[in-house]
C-alpha cells in the first residue's frame, strides 16, 4: 500500500508534527457525541475510535485516524500498518454509505449517470465520465473509495442526505445535508448540530470554527 496523496486530509486541522502531546488537545476540542458512533473502527496508530474528519489518501483509498498526529505516524511507515488498515476497511464495508462524489472528477454526482463495471454500479458526475473511468477503472480504485461518505443522515433535519447539499468548514471537513435550507440553519449553529455528526463518526472541533 503506497501514499499517493501526501498528507491529503479530509478536514483536519494541520498540526502534523506536533507529536502525541497534540492529541489529547484534539479531543478535548473535538465536539462530544449525543450517543457512541456505532460501529466505528479504531485508528491504526492509536487504537482510538476514528474520526471520519482525519484522513489520508492512499492508493486503495483513504485511512482513518482518531487525530491529525497519527497521519503523520503512519505515513513514515505505512506498511507496518497494514493488517490495522485492512481490519479497519473490513469493518467500514458493514457500514453504511453513499456515494457522493464521482471518482473520475471528484465533482458531486449527478443521481442519474451511473454504470456497472466487474458488478459494481458506480455514479458520475456526467456521462464524459463514464468512459474515463470504464477504460481504466484500477487507475480511479482509490478515488471510487474515497467518493463514499460514511455521513449519511443531515444533522439538522435527520433525513437521508443529498450529494448535491454539502459544505466545506475553514478547518476542511466536508458536510452533507438534505437540501440547501439545512447548510443555511447549519452554519448559523454549528455547535448545535454538531453532535449529530459526532453520532455518525464525525467530530468537529468547535475551537477552530469559532476562531479562539
Amino acid at each position: 500500500m503506497s501514499i499517493v496523496s501526501h498528507g491529503r486530509l479530509v478536514g483536519v486541522a494541520a498540526v502534523i508534527g506536533l507529536g502525541w502531546a497534540g492529541v489529547s488537545a484534539q479531543d478535548k476540542d473535538a465536539a462530544p457525541a449525543a450517543k457512541p458512533a456505532a460501529d466505528l473502527p479504531v485508528c491504526p496508530i492509536m487504537g482510538k475510535e476514528i474520526n471520519f474528519g482525519v484522513s489520508t489518501m492512499t492508493n486503495d483509498g483513504p485511512v482513518f485516524f482518531c487525530c491529525p498526529s497519527c497521519i503523520h505516524e503512519f505515513e513514515k511507515n505505512p506498511a507496518k500498518h497494514e493488517e490495522a488498515v485492512a481490519k479497519q476497511r473490513e469493518i467500514l464495508s458493514k457500514r453504511p454509505r453513499i456515494q457522493a462524489t464521482c471518482p473520475v472528477s471528484e465533482k458531486a454526482v449527478d443521481g442519474k449517470t451511473f454504470a456497472e463495471v466487474e458488478g459494481k454500479k458506480v455514479g458520475f458526475c456526467c456521462a464524459g465520465c463514464v468512459d474515463k473511468y470504464k477504460a481504466e477503472p484500477a487507475k480511479y480504485k482509490g478515488r471510487l473509495e474515497a467518493s463514499y461518505t460514511y455521513q449519511t443522515v443531515c444533522p439538522v433535519s435527520g433525513k437521508e442526505i443529498s450529494p448535491a447539499a454539502s459544505t466545506e468548514l475553514k478547518t476542511g471537513e466536508r458536510v452533507y445535508f438534505c437540501c440547501a435550507m439545512c447548510i443555511e440553519k447549519f452554519n448559523k449553529d454549528i455547535a448545535a448540530y454538531a453532535p449529530k455528526l459526532a453520532e455518525q463518526g464525525l467530530r468537529l472541533n468547535l475551537r477552530k470554527l469559532s476562531g479562539k
